[in-house]
């Protein structure tokens, strides 16, 4: 699974890094960071939290891919 990401329409809410602390978060400037490489797979034992991740972000701009 991968997860993907519009940068550009992330309006920094600050849910997914809430939702998975571990993969997210939130630069001083309020932009987005992801913290694995979100080219590539996720390992399975953090497609959860990632999925947990796109359910709670208000405008979409996080994707499950390749499931």
């Amino acid at each position: 699974m991968k997860v993907s990401i519009d940068f550009a329409r992330c309006e920094g809410h600050g849910l997914c890094e809430e939702a998975a602390p571990d993969l997210f978060r939130l630069d001083d400037e309020g932009d987005l960071l992801a913290l694995f490489d979100h080219e590539a797979d996720l390992p399975a034992d953090r497609q959860t939290a990632a999925e947990r991740a796109v359910r709670v972000c208000p405008i979409g701009a996080l994707k499950v891919a390749g499931r």
